[in-house]
């Protein structure tokens, strides 16, 4: 009987040794312990859907380790997730369906998204849209009511003052 135990305890620690606590994906650390399809989420630029779309396309079981994972494994993800037209990913599930320099559907993940963010913010500044006012002073961008919230003002609270020496509840 105890050899037994003794022989389901060292099967865990034999399993548990196969498990690499970081995984490099995406240029990004992923926690080994976490499901793929979980861990994928840690790469900026890729939400749910998406992941389970590359766990998909690349035949992996999303609730599999992500530490358990071989390297072949690892490359084809790394794959899907730079040439993704090359994997028949559709359209509509990237995050830059139509690129504003060549027009053409990217998904960025990473340091590329940020930079391209950056970008097009850079780019309505200079032009002087709108939206490119809006991020300028510091306001919201996308139609929300202002006179409630965002009532900060690049740091100091902008708000309602009170009289020096009234107190409060006393006309």
């Amino acid at each position: 009987m105890s050899d037994l135990r003794a022989g389901v305890i060292l099967g865990c620690f034999n399993r548990m040794e196969k498990i690499r606590h970081i995984v490099r994906i995406g240029n990004t650390d992923i926690e080994g312990h976490k499901p793929i399809h979980l861990a994928l989420t840690k790469v900026r630029g890729i939400g749910v859907m998406y992941s389970n779309l590359i766990c998909a396309t690349a035949g992996l079981d999303k609730r599999m380790k992500a530490g358990v994972l071989s390297s072949d494994q690892i490359e084809r993800i790394n794959d899907i997730l730079q040439n993704p037209e090359k994997h028949k990913i559709p359209k509509w599930i990237m995050n830059r369906r139509k690129d504003y320099n060549d027009g053409v559907a990217k998904h960025h993940t990473g340091g590329d998204l940020q930079f391209s963010q950056e970008g097009d913010l850079r780019r309505m500044k200079k032009i002087k849209s709108y939206r490119g006012w809006r991020h300028i002073l510091g306001l919201p961008v996308r139609g929300q009511r202002t006179k409630g919230n965002f009532r900060k003002n690049r740091g100091r609270v902008v708000g309602v003052k009170k009289r020096k020496g009234v107190k409060a509840g006393r006309v």
